[in-house]
């Protein structure tokens, strides 16, 4: 899906969601504006190989929209960290950042591995080291977008919904941001390894165990972040 389909998928989303109250916006506001400045990145020449990494944008939010669709049509058929994200999102006892980062949980450290292992596995038995680590350092490029959005995102999507946010702001300047960026970031490394050891994975068995791996490990995070319980 071309970068501007993408946007603009989001962003009706997200009017849609609004107008109806369905805080599922928060998660999918940040994730636009967040889109918005990776598109920008590559325009900007920031990447190493551009194209690739436009690629995975845009491939990385194909499994945002597959398992919205799946949990539209049936919540059981989505997978089970995005059911935890999206029955959030309408529980009242949850507040606005627990919604976000419930998101993002799902999106990065289950989608992302996934997403990352679609687009190295056709190359990953040619590509040489160089270009390995080339492939690394423009995910990592990836971080400094992230953070660079974040303080945007208190700004226009968590203060809405927490008026409190901007007291934290006020009191602690950037350091709630770069907490939160720093815990991105420690997740997004974390992914990196796991879709090596995908890539690795030599038998079907390894691989489904890796993926039951990847996916007990985000339902933890999630039920954590949501203060849930694990049953």
């Amino acid at each position: 899906m071309p970068h501007d389909e993408v946007e603009a998928r989001m962003q009706a989303l997200v009017q849609s969601w609004e107008e109806s109250s369905d805080q599922r916006s928060i998660f999918l506001k940040c994730y636009l504006m967040m889109t918005r400045n990776m598109h920008l990145a590559i325009q900007l020449d920031e990447f190493r190989d551009p194209d690739w990494v436009d690629h995975l944008v845009n491939h990385f939010a194909g499994y945002y929209f597959m398992a919205l669709e799946a949990y539209e049509q049936d919540p059981a058929a989505a997978p089970p960290v995005w059911q935890l994200a999206h029955r959030a999102a309408r529980d009242p006892d949850l507040i606005g950042i627990q919604k976000l980062l419930l998101g993002i949980n799902a999106h990065i450290n289950y989608d992302l591995a996934l997403a990352v292992v679609d687009m190295l596995k056709p190359e990953w038995g040619e590509l040489s080291d160089g270009l390995q680590e080339d492939r690394y350092v423009d995910y990592c490029h990836v971080n400094e977008v992230i953070g660079s959005t974040i303080d945007e995102v208190q700004d226009q999507v968590l203060e809405q919904v927490m008026p409190a946010m901007e007291l934290i702001d006020t009191l602690f300047g950037p350091l709630d941001e770069k907490v939160i960026s720093s815990l991105l970031g420690h997740w997004r490394e974390k992914v990196w390894h796991y879709a090596e050891q995908l890539l690795k994975a030599m038998d079907v068995e390894d691989q489904v165990r890796l993926r039951l791996e990847l996916e007990r490990d985000a339902i933890k995070i999630g039920h954590t972040i949501g203060f849930t319980d694990r049953a």
